[in-house]
């Protein structure tokens, strides 16, 4: 995968001054909201300050925008870069099991750790690294923070430039599981009636349509434009309230039946190259607890393979020279 330098997002500069850390509390189990496991999927800042400098908590950042955790994080996070860390950087994979296990014990993180995950832009690639973590068998102890750097930055909570110093673990990779992602095969499959599964569209109204190819600017592109036959277009961000937080379990489910994902099928997000996806699959598959996969190879794969149904409701053509 590559990084699309201009469709990064800015993120206001704060005056960032190395902070303590609040008062520790042991972590407990406290859910924010209603979640399809036993404990919560998010965290609250709240409970997050309170429990900064707990030894069974680590904290990852996960943003778009490089340079934003230097100039500012929340104390004891460690930072983790999407597009180098948790993907293969020459092949385009997520990160391999050699390399997922260095990253883990880099971040001290072990199979009983709980994993706290946030970033900018309403978590978009923190929940990328959800899913990446859960193919690797870390799925109900990460969690995101609710409100990611957005609400916590709001609130004017703690900020630190310090870098975190955490022992290494001994954490160890095994295959990723194949259960959360779906391939080209797959969504190929359900556009031709072969299988009975749903595809949610989590991109712009404009690129599902054929209008664009992609937001401007950006490097991964697609020769034809449209979406896949049989998808139905929610863009990620309708499931976001304006504060950054996820919005409540029965909004999301309102939401989501209304283009009639119910849950009743299983569910493949698609989107660019896997990473707004990413977020959808989180709300889908964490929150609501349906059977979701998220396919990462997304229209830079669909849109550029030969032979394959397309719908292109504005008609565009790539006008390569």
């Amino acid at each position: 995968m590559l990084r699309p330098s201009a469709f990064l997002f800015a993120v206001a500069a704060a005056v960032l001054l190395p902070v303590a850390p609040a008062a520790a509390q042991e972590p407990a189990a406290q859910p924010v909201k209603e979640g399809s496991t036993k404990e919560s999927p998010l965290v609250s800042t709240e409970w997050l300050e309170k429990n900064l400098d707990s030894k069974k908590i680590r904290i990852v950042e996960v943003s778009v925008e490089p340079g934003v955790f230097e100039r500012g994080h929340i104390p004891n996070a460690q930072n983790v870069s999407w597009h180098t860390d948790l993907v293969e950087t020459v092949s385009r994979d997520i990160a391999g099991p050699e390399k997922f296990t260095a990253l883990a014990r880099r971040l001290g993180v072990d199979r009983d750790t709980t994993i706290v995950l946030y970033g900018d832009n309403n978590n978009w690639f923190a929940a990328w690294g959800a899913w990446v973590f859960a193919q690797y068998g870390l799925t109900d102890n990460v969690k995101l923070l609710d409100g990611g750097r957005k609400k916590w930055e709001a609130e004017k909570r703690p900020l630190d430039t310090r870098t975190a110093d955490v022992p290494a673990s001994t954490f160890t990779a095994q295959a990723p599981s194949g259960k959360l992602r779906a391939r080209f095969a797959d969504v190929l499959a359900v556009a031709k009636k072969e299988r009975d599964e749903q595809i949610l569209d989590i991109r712009s109204p404009d690129e599902f349509s054929g209008k664009i190819i992609a937001p401007a600017g950006i490097q991964e592109l697609a020769i034809r434009a449209g979406h896949i036959p049989g998808s139905v277009n929610i863009p990620w961000a309708k499931a976001v309230n304006p504060d950054g937080t996820l919005k409540s379990k029965e909004e999301l489910k309102a939401l989501y039946a209304a283009a009639g994902i119910d849950g009743s099928k299983p569910i493949i997000t698609s989107c660019r190259i896997g990473e707004r996806s990413s977020h959808s699959w989180f709300v889908l598959s964490r929150i609501l607890g349906y059977d979701a996969r998220n396919y990462d190879g997304s229209w830079t794969e669909y849109g550029n393979a030969v032979g394959v149904p397309v719908v292109n409701l504005a008609g565009t053509v790539w006008g390569g020279k």
